[in-house]
């Protein structure tokens, strides 16, 4: 294993037990880490000063345990930083002020390291996770996805979904938060009929999918190039819904899907991502998403270590790749 030198800068909460599991790995092997959360430590004695001009660029993240040069930093891992929103004794309107500068000052800065290598870089996280365009993508690298429609036109949303004789599945475009009586509520995705649509179809865009008649489901996870891969057998359309009722086994990926998924991140600029896959009882793989951050600490353990290795040998390796 090659060796970039310089430390790894590690973007997350506090919380982060995933992370905690490649730290332990980096650890092992001797590499220097900087854990930092810019939501929050900027506003409890961190700070972070950079500088551009005709002498290049150079920067500083103060902690109040050690000092980091921004320009030895060999990997960026953005995982699950904080959300940006201003110091708490602040009133509203200057915690707002104080969130954006933070988002467009630090973001800007911490995206743009010289010679870092990004898993991933926050702007192609940000683009990758417009479920449309990953269909569109998808299509290109010469995956199968369900027939989809996007809409905000009821009258579409019924021709639609009356027309799949399969049935129809609603999926939201964003996990937005939502709250039902006060307590958060997850928006699943749950098979719909033609006579339930309303008109609180017009109120925003709406994704709408042919029901794949599955045999399983897989999650997919890809680390610059290497696949691992897992099958899920879960008495529910949706398998995060009771995750404790699921069963996960290895499975083998066939060729022509490792080739997409591999293109497919290429194509976005991105080192990790995690795919679902709907498998039909005929063997079909249908595309489903690509989560380019998403969790993957919750597989058999095999599973999780082999994928712990492959985010630090990536993020060991720096930018010499």
């Amino acid at each position: 294993m090659a060796d970039g030198g310089g430390s790894v800068l590690v973007l997350t909460n506090s919380l982060d037990v995933t992370a905690d599991v490649v730290l332990r790995v980096l650890a092992g092997r001797g590499v220097p880490v900087v854990r930092f959360d810019p939501g929050a430590d900027l506003h409890s004695g961190a700070s972070l000063t950079a500088a551009y001009g005709a002498g290049g660029q150079r920067g500083v993240l103060s902690t109040p345990s050690r000092a980091l040069d921004l320009n030895r930093v060999r990997s960026v891992w953005v995982r699950r930083a904080s959300p940006y929103e201003g110091p708490p004794q602040l009133g509203a309107q200057e915690r707002r002020f104080a969130a954006a500068q933070c988002l467009w000052g630090a973001g800007g800065v911490l995206a743009s390291l010289p010679g870092a290598h990004y898993v991933n870089h926050p702007w192609a996280n940000r683009a990758a996770e417009y479920k449309p365009a990953q269909l569109a993508v998808a299509r290109r690298h010469g995956l199968s996805v369900p027939d989809t429609l996007v809409t905000n036109e009821l009258r579409a949303a019924r021709e639609f979904a009356a027309g799949q004789a399969g049935g129809v599945v609603y999926k939201p475009l964003w996990n937005t938060a939502y709250e039902v009586d006060g307590l958060p509520h997850q928006v699943w995705v749950r098979q719909v009929r033609a006579g339930e649509l309303t008109a609180g179809v017009e109120v925003c865009p709406h994704m709408f999918q042919a029901k794949v008649d599955k045999a399983f489901d897989v999650r997919l996870t890809v680390v610059g190039g290497r696949l691992f891969a897992i099958r899920i057998d879960s008495p529910d359309l949706d398998w995060r819904r009771r995750q404790d009722l699921m069963e996960c086994t290895p499975v083998a990926v066939p060729g022509q899907v490792a080739g997409a998924v591999v293109g497919f991140l290429g194509e976005l600029g991105l080192v990790y991502g995690a795919f679902d896959f709907a498998v039909s009882r005929a063997g079909e793989w249908y595309f489903l998403e690509c989560n380019p951050n998403g969790q993957w600490a919750w597989q058999p353990p095999e599973t999780t270590g082999a994928i712990a290795q492959a985010i630090a040998d990536q993020l060991q390796r720096g930018p010499d790749l």
